[in-house]
Formats: C-alpha cells, structure tokens, sequence
C-alpha cells in the first residue's frame, strides 16, 4: 500500500491544471483562461473563461476541449467591454458589463490583445500582442 502513495505523485507530475490572465483594469477586471487535463494520459485539456468585473460579476464560461497540441486561444477586444477568443475554428465571444457568454460571431473582428497558450513547460500563459507598426 506505501508503494502506491508514493507513486500518486508520478501519476500527476505530467498532468495540466493551470490558468494565466488578462488583466483589463488592474485586478478586479480580467478575463481569465485555465486549462485542465485530467490524467496523464489525456491529449485534450478542458477549457473554461471565467470573467470577472468584481463586484457586479464573476463567471465561469465552458469553452469546450482542444488538443494540448493546440491551445492556442488568440483574444481580440471587440467594441466597448466586448471580447472574442479564438482557437483555431472555434470562436467565443463574451461582454464584461454582465460577464456574460454572446452569440459565437460568424468572422472574428477586433483589436489583437494577446495570447493564451501552453509553453515548453506545460504552463499556461497570456502574451501580449505586439503592437501595429503605424502606417505611412
């Protein structure tokens, strides 16, 4: 029986549970993404956003399960407290006035605000976009 404790530790070292954040308005706005592979084994992790203006709202959003290969969720800010994730087909599109899930939008449009994705280590992280060149 003491062998098997020592090996629960093995058995979730591989494991993915893990979440990164962007901040709007310093901490009590922010749009959260976090990331769960429930065993080893799994090639999916479980996706869900929880967003947050405190102190009207705070909600967790199901974003569904994408390969851990391909957790690479683009986040666009799309009109006035409106934003829209992507990863790769799928697209969300969530409104932080009520943190609230909209209407998934035929065509991703917006302003690029970053990235949310798995690094080397299989941590979750947020990276911001680079900024547009001005044009001349």
């Amino acid at each position: 029986m003491r062998q098997l404790l020592f090996l629960t530790p093995l058995l979730l070292a591989g494991c993915v549970d893990d979440s990164a954040t962007y901040y709007i308005d310093g901490s009590q706005h922010a749009l959260t993404v976090r990331a769960i592979q429930e065993h080893f084994w799994n090639k999916d992790v479980t996706l869900d956003l929880i967003a947050t203006r405190m102190p009207d709202c705070q909600r967790r959003i199901p974003l569904g399960q994408l390969p851990m290969s391909d957790v690479e969720i683009e986040l666009f800010g799309s009109g006035e407290n409106i934003y829209t994730l992507r990863a790769g087909e799928q697209a969300w599109r969530v409104e932080l006035e009520g943190c609230s899930e909209m209407e998934a939008p035929e065509q991703v449009t917006g302003e690029p605000i970053g990235l949310f994705h798995l690094d080397e280590n299989k941590k979750l992280i947020f990276e911001k976009a680079e900024p547009e060149a001005p044009k001349t």
